[in-house]
């Protein structure tokens, strides 16, 4: 039994960090491309959502066609109140899995008659381990998905899924590079006049 909350811990923080991680695995960490000094495009994403991949041919390919621009990349955090529910989800989890499998009746404490669900978890102590295991991080990676991926160009929105509804393709997020990049020559070339 304790090897079996040994492996679901373990296993519960791994899950967590896949899902609540920044892009470059450690927390607080970006993905940046280091040694260039132009503009900087911006990816917030939802790593849970697998937009990770996504990004990643995103950047080998604008950094191959604009070198000089900056990208980075992090996870789009959802509002506060999810992260909130999936943190208590976590703790939860750890707690009901110990209570089954130490076998204490919370209902007792409260004065309660323990439900039969609880009855059936003392008698399948490993399925109902693993069913709590699985259904909290199913509604807790749902917290966390958030299914953004957010483009700025230096702190200017090119692209949002969330308002469109659907990823750019790669050729769409050159033409509005494309047009970004000439609009900001074009802009730089004028000259300013001085009242």
């Amino acid at each position: 039994m304790r090897l079996l909350l040994l492996l679901l811990v373990a296993a519960s923080a791994v899950v967590r960090s896949d899902a609540s991680a920044n892009l470059g695995g450690v927390p607080g960490k970006r993905l940046k491309m280091q040694y260039a000094t132009g503009p900087l495009l911006k990816f917030q994403i939802c790593v849970s959502c697998g937009y990770r991949r996504v990004f990643e041919e995103y950047m080998r390919v604008i950094s191959q066609r604009y070198p000089d621009i900056r990208i980075e990349g992090e996870n789009y955090l959802p509002q506060p109140i999810y992260r909130h529910i999936a943190s208590f989800l976590s703790v939860f989890k750890l707690v009901l899995i110990g209570l089954i499998i130490v076998g204490k009746d919370p209902f007792a404490f409260f004065g309660m008659q323990a439900p039969s669900i609880w009855q059936w978890g003392q008698e399948n102590k490993v399925y109902a381990c693993m069913m709590v295991f699985f259904l909290s991080n199913m509604i807790e990676n749902q917290c966390m998905s958030t299914g953004a991926f957010e483009i700025t160009l230096n702190d200017v929105p090119v692209w949002s899924k969330l308002e469109s509804g659907h990823l750019p393709s790669m050729q769409q997020l050159v033409q509005i590079l494309d047009n970004e990049m000439k609009l900001n020559v074009h802009m730089d070339s004028i000259p300013h006049h001085r009242s």
